[in-house]
C-alpha cells in the first residue's frame, strides 16, 4: 500500500502533510503510538525540505508513504542536489536537530540523489503493524 503528496514549497504545506499522514495512517489502521512518531518525523523532513531547498517556492515537495511487510516508510524528496547531514546543535540553538530526532527516532534512515531526476530524497522506516481488531 502507499500513496504520493505533491504540496507546494511552503510553510503551509508542513501542516498539510501532518493532516494527510494522520488520515492515511487512520486508514491503515496503524497504532497511535508509530502514527505520532511519523508525523513527528515527517514535519522534521518537510521542514528541512521547506527551509533548506533553495530552489524557488513554487516548486513541489513529493511525501511519500509505503506501508509493507510490517514497515512504514515515509520520504520526501525536494530539487535540491545537497544531501543532509546531521548537525550537533547547542542547548541554545533553536533549529538544527531535526535530523538527529529522525536518527534516534526511526528504525533506519538515509537520503540519496532523487531516481531520475534533480533533487534528493530523504526517508525514514518505522515498525508498523496495523492494529488487532477483536
Amino acid at each position: 500500500m502507499d500513496i504520493e503528496w505533491r504540496l507546494p514549497r511552503h510553510a503551509r504545506s508542513v501542516g498539510r502533510a501532518r493532516t494527510l499522514l494522520r488520515e492515511q495512517a487512520a486508514s491503515w489502521e496503524l497504532p497511535d503510538e508509530v502514527t505520532q512518531t511519523a508525523v513527528l518525523l515527517l514535519s522534521e523532513l518537510m521542514t528541512n525540505a521547506y527551509r533548506h531547498a533553495k530552489v524557488s517556492p513554487g516548486r513541489e515537495i513529493r511525501a511519500r508513504c509505503v506501508l509493507e511487510a510490517g514497515r512504514l516508510r515515509i520520504s520526501v524528496a525536494d530539487a535540491n542536489d545537497t544531501l543532509p547531514t546531521p548537525s550537533e546543535a547547542s542547548p541554545d540553538d533553536e533549529s538544527g536537530r531535526g535530523l538527529t530526532l529522525v536518527a534516534a527516532l526511526a528504525d533506519d534512515w538515509g537520503a540519496g540523489p532523487r531516481p531520475g531526476g534533480i533533487g534528493k530524497t530523504v526517508w525514514f522506516e518505522l515498525k508498523a503493524q496495523p492494529q488487532q481488531s477483536w
